[in-house]
């Protein structure tokens, strides 16, 4: 288990990527027919793991994430959470545990001296509305520009490019980091030249956003220890059971891949996978 309370008294750099409505049978699919080999060498084990998420679409699941409330593995019995408001006085937490005395993770993080900093994807982070100012307005700064939205092709691209250029300002103090991936949202029909979403052109979709992915990780862990957090906040439905879209209790929203490391110099871990297989089926929904 990671001591997530230790790194928060050491300091240590916390990057938190959402990737916006990733199903867990596409990232699987993905990962295992070779399409992600940058993701491959950094998940535990090689592998994503399964969990239920606690919102299914964007707001509520990030919200639920900053009150403490990560993916849960699909199981009675749950291993600690990383991190967890002050609790009630007969509850118990796990002393791994980092327990904030505040509203948000976000604050809690402020009063142990890390600077907090979102750099927005999907338009829930764009402040163009009331309820899109909502997470931003948690963290002491944030950002979001058109070109990190999903329309864009290379949105991924855009958005590590400002990650990596925080990261740099904030080098000598505590940072959490927090990326929302656009590009793993809808439109993403594009990178398959396709006017129409599908699960197809979401595996395409993180495929792309692989590369400018491990380029942020390895530029951060190159030179000190981060812990690294990986999640989807959701999925989405592309018909399956006539279903489309997020919003609901399907199994494709409801099941998401997650990810959590402690990386640092010398701790980039390359995993062996099988052989490249070609992704030519739908992924079966657990």
């Amino acid at each position: 288990m990671i001591n997530t309370a230790e790194v928060i008294e050491n300091g240590v750099g916390i990057l938190f990527v959402t990737l916006d409505s990733l199903r867990y049978d596409v990232a699987h699919a993905a990962l295992y027919a070779g399409r992600t080999p940058q993701l491959a060498g950094i998940l535990p084990g090689g592998v994503w793991e399964e969990r239920r998420t606690p919102g299914t679409f964007t707001l509520p699941a990030h919200i639920a994430f900053f009150s403490g409330f990560l993916p849960k593995l699909p199981q009675p019995v749950q291993p600690p959470r990383l991190w967890e408001c002050r609790p009630p006085a007969f509850k118990t937490v796990d002393a791994g545990t980092f327990v904030f005395d505040a509203p948000s993770l976000l604050a809690g993080l402020a009063q142990h001296g890390y600077r907090t900093v979102c750099i927005g994807g999907v338009t829930y982070f764009s402040r163009e509305t009331p309820l899109g100012s909502v997470v931003p307005d948690m963290f002491h700064e944030d950002h979001w520009r058109l070109e990190f939205c999903s329309p864009d092709a290379d949105s991924t691209r855009h958005q590590v490019d400002q990650a990596l250029a925080i990261a740099d300002k904030y080098r000598n103090r505590p940072l959490f980091l927090f990326v929302n991936v656009s590009a793993t949202h809808v439109p993403h029909g594009h990178y398959v030249g396709r006017s129409e979403d599908s699960w197809q052109s979401q595996a395409a979709a993180l495929a792309y956003a692989d590369e400018h992915l491990g380029r942020l990780i390895r530029t951060l862990t190159g030179t000190r220890p981060w812990l690294v957090i990986m999640c989807a906040d959701h999925g989405d439905a592309f018909g399956e059971d006539g279903y489309h879209g997020r919003g609901i209790a399907h199994p494709t929203v409801l099941n998401v891949p997650f990810a959590a490391m402690f990386l640092g110099p010398g701790h980039y871990a390359h995993q062996a996978w099988p052989k490249p297989m070609a992704l030519t089926r739908s992924p079966t929904p657990p």
